[in-house]
């Protein structure tokens, strides 16, 4: 078991549960999963510039949603900043301000400069992209007031645990999502191909392009780069997954674990969320019964939760080793996923829901609720809104559903997903 850190902080409190909200709606999705925070973009100087992010209607209730659930909302004002951009930054930050927000995510020192002095009552929380590496530059952020650092994806458990020993800050870890092909997603690539700067918020996301090598002399003929007749994704990484690291990052005293997936889909904002939540819930009950977190394992239905998320498989990235070839996907985009987001559930009685892929009556859904086991059904009868009985629904419509046997318990903006292999 760790000391405590020079902030107070002991590994007997769990970190908080920072969750992406790319829209009102997953925001909404990832409140009710149980998320701590949720981190949100407005409608400037945010890193996730294709996101539906949030005008100033609808940040504050967005905010609002999320303080009447007792869940904080972090705002992103993380691009690096041309001299252009401060033109109207100061009012942007008052507007951030009035509407609610719990603090702001910066990485510019000068964006972080000017929110000190016009909006000094926001805490500041350091970007990744700031690229905290070590217990120094750790301590000199934490002098320029920032109260919380979230720090770079390429480090490992023993990294962590040398700067939580150093400095007082919050520290903040992210422990799934897309990984970057770049240095704590620094990166140009976009920029030279697209014309859209990552940097600045619009990444056109070109490590996850497919790549062939072609001679200047024989325009058109394209080489695959390994002896693959598929070419090859050269940059593509696979997810990063530290689920099973929560018990060591609990106890390391790391004050909060962050999801990335704004630009992700409802459905998968859930499940992760949902699974998560679910861990650190497990994690603080053994705690509760006098076991040292980092002496805990997951058991084995966490793994097979996890199985049935994301495209791109898991990688633990840098926690315990730099990464290898293993951790990469060089021959294709994504991988197949036979598990679905089938619907959201927009009311529980009568059970109406928004369907994101086709279903049709017979067919099997899990309904992912609080409990680590999701409850299976069947579906028995399918209607359109005005009673109409369907024979099978299409994504994006409003239907009411009755299965076997009937869900209890259910709640709106929950999710039910569906096994494509058993259709």
């Amino acid at each position: 078991m760790n000391p405590a850190s020079p902030s107070g902080r002991s590994d007997r409190r769990l970190p908080e549960l920072l969750a992406p909200a790319g829209s009102h709606e997953k925001l909404v999705t990832a409140v009710r999963y149980g998320a701590d925070a949720v981190y949100l973009g407005g409608r400037d100087f945010s890193l996730r510039a294709r996101a539906a992010n949030f005008d100033a209607a609808g940040l504050r209730r967005a905010v609002d949603h999320a303080h009447d659930h007792g869940v904080k909302a972090y705002v992103t004002v993380n691009i690096f900043a041309h001299n252009r951009d401060f033109e109207e930054l100061a009012p942007y930050l008052e507007e951030l301000r009035d509407g609610g927000a719990d603090g702001l995510i910066v990485a510019d020192p000068g964006i972080l400069t000017l929110a000190a002095q016009v909006v000094p009552e926001l805490p500041i929380h350091l970007s990744t992209q700031a690229n905290v590496t070590n217990a120094a530059s750790a301590r000199f952020w934490a002098a320029q007031g920032v109260r919380r650092l979230n720090l770079a994806r390429e480090l490992g458990l023993e990294e962590i645990r040398a700067i939580r020993a150093a400095t007082a800050a919050e520290l903040e870890v992210f422990v799934h999502g897309a990984v970057c092909i770049s240095y704590s997603g620094r990166c140009l690539l976009s920029s030279y191909f697209t014309g859209r700067s990552a940097n600045q918020g619009d990444c056109a996301h070109p490590c996850r392009y497919r790549y062939a090598l072609v001679e200047e002399k024989r325009p058109g003929q394209y080489f695959p780069v390994e002896e693959d007749e598929r070419g090859t994704y050269i940059f593509n990484s696979r997810d990063l997954c530290l689920l099973f690291r929560l018990p060591e990052l609990v106890a390391a005293g790391v004050d909060a674990v962050k999801i990335e997936g704004r630009m992700k889909s409802v459905g998968y904002v859930g499940a992760v969320v949902r699974l998560y939540r679910l861990a650190l819930d497990w994690i603080g009950a053994q705690m509760e019964a006098g076991q040292a977190p980092a002496d805990l394992v997951l058991p084995s239905a966490f793994r097979n939760e996890i199985e049935k998320i994301g495209t791109r498989g898991q990688s633990e990235n840098f926690f315990s080793a730099h990464p290898s070839s293993g951790d990469m996907l060089y021959d294709t985009m994504r991988l197949e996923q036979s598990w679905v987001p089938a619907a959201v559930v927009r009311t529980a009685t009568p059970l109406a829901v928004e369907t994101r892929h086709t279903i049709a009556p017979g067919d099997r859904l899990e309904y992912l609720g609080r409990s680590i086991e999701p409850e299976t059904v069947t579906i028995t009868g399918l209607w359109a809104e005005d009673g109409t009985p369907l024979d099978r629904a299409h994504p994006g419509r409003l239907v009411r559903l009755h299965t076997d046997p009937p869900l209890a318990g259910v709640a709106p903006a929950t999710i039910l997903r569906r096994n494509t292999e058993s259709a």
